[in-house]
């Protein structure tokens, strides 16, 4: 929790970078906005708030592993062990993610109009995918942190990997936009959290490999 810490410190005394993408954000809904004027049905609805925070959530976490020079990342490996400095890492990730989404969805709802939906079911649907998209793209972030090509390879590593998830996301949204429930939808949310231990347990065991190099 210290180092969770340590990183919004970090993030705080470079605000500029945050306030940047919750602009990103807004001018993409404001786009929305403009070419929709309020005409927007639910499908797509959904579908662009899910684009918009598909590449806000890369563009955020992107610099998760990759905005830490050499010595620094030497420093801290002399400090802690390295699941300790992944999962401060990962905490610190979800939460950021959590609260850029949430500002995202109340801008793009004031803006676009809010549907017929079942709120707190696609909240929670939200805070589920926003979680497994922010545990995917740490670990994305951590591998391509040692290659020589780090944008570009984030993007080459992380769709092919996002697109199964972003299925699952979109299919449970898409759901609680018809008004169905949590209960009623078990299917989608078993699998949305089988993908997110499993990419948490991977990433657990393969980090301090990659930590090593």
């Amino acid at each position: 929790m210290h180092l969770v810490g340590h990183h919004f410190r970090q993030e705080w005394k470079q605000r500029h970078a945050f306030f940047g993408l919750v602009l990103y954000c807004a001018a993409t809904i404001f786009i929305a906005y403009l070419a929709f004027r309020n005409s927007i049905d639910t499908v797509t609805w959904n579908a662009l708030f899910w684009i918009i925070m598909l590449f806000a959530s890369v563009n955020a976490l992107a610099k998760s592993f990759l905005s830490e020079s050499r010595g620094r990342q030497l420093y801290y490996y002399s400090l802690v062990s390295a699941p300790v400095f992944y999962l401060s890492k990962l905490f610190y990730g979800i939460i950021l993610m959590l609260v850029l989404s949430i500002i995202s969805l109340i801008i793009f709802s004031a803006l676009n109009g809010t549907p017929s939906w079942n709120f707190t079911s696609y909240f929670i649907s939200m805070i589920t995918g926003i979680t497994g998209l922010a545990i995917t793209l740490t670990m994305i972030s951590a591998i391509t942190s040692r290659s020589g090509s780090h944008t570009s390879m984030m993007a080459i590593l992380g769709f092919p990997v996002l697109i199964p998830m972003l299925i699952i996301i979109i299919k449970a949204s898409a759901k609680a936009m018809d008004g169905f429930s949590i209960a009623a939808m078990p299917k989608d949310f078993i699998l949305l959290l089988s993908l997110m231990v499993m990419a948490t347990a991977l990433s657990y065991i393969l980090f301090p490999y990659i930590w090593r190099d």
